[in-house]
């Protein structure tokens, strides 16, 4: 849907492939903050903006289901990081716009997709990427489709870093104030500390 936030038709992915390896291994997105999933508080801020919503996700695909969209497992089994999930989200978005975003920021603002997306279009840009005063959140952004073909050539040769891949293309970054909007939840120390 669109509406005065996000004049637009953009999709968004919400990005729960990773191993979580400083959360012991637990499914991030899955994890409780207060009374409810980190990726449910995601989709609370979403659904109301996106004209439809993918989740990446390659472990417990049953439960990431149950939210109602679509769940989208990488290509490859190897865990090959947050491009893969990406590029599965390029290949399968139905708008010619894509919002990224990591299942770990439950406190993402509703203005970020129209920030990003005016950035991108007065930039003439290929993605627009989120940056805080101290630091550049590669995760979250929004770029265009046909960066699918791009994307898929970077990954074949190998390469996973999402700022090399970035580096290669025509980026906006975007200045945000809040940077405690953009707080990731990694460990169970950081959990813990959101949930006081």
């Amino acid at each position: 849907m669109t509406n005065d936030t996000a004049p637009f038709k953009f999709t968004a992915l919400i990005l729960a492939g990773g191993r979580a390896q400083r959360m012991a291994g637990n499914d991030k997105g899955l994890l409780r903050l207060h009374d409810k999933p980190l990726i449910a508080w995601l989709l609370e801020r979403l659904n109301p903006l996106a004209d439809e919503i993918l989740i990446s996700a390659n472990r417990n695909l049953d439960a990431y289901g149950a939210f109602g969209h679509p769940v989208l497992s990488d290509a490859s089994p190897d865990f090959n990081g947050p491009l893969a999930g990406l590029l599965r989200g390029l290949e399968t978005a139905r708008n010619p716009l894509l919002l990224c975003v990591p299942c770990d920021t439950p406190f993402l603002l509703p203005d970020l997709p129209l920030k990003l997306w005016q950035a991108l279009e007065e930039n003439q840009a290929q993605i627009a990427v989120a940056a805080t005063r101290h630091h550049v959140h590669r995760t979250v952004c929004l770029c265009r489709r046909e960066l699918a073909e791009s994307l898929a050539e970077f990954l074949a040769q190998g390469c996973r870093q999402v700022g090399s891949w970035q580096a290669t293309l025509k980026a906006a970054v975007v200045p945000f104030e809040d940077e405690a909007a953009f707080a990731n939840i990694n460990t169970p120390e950081e959990l813990a500390a959101a949930t006081k």
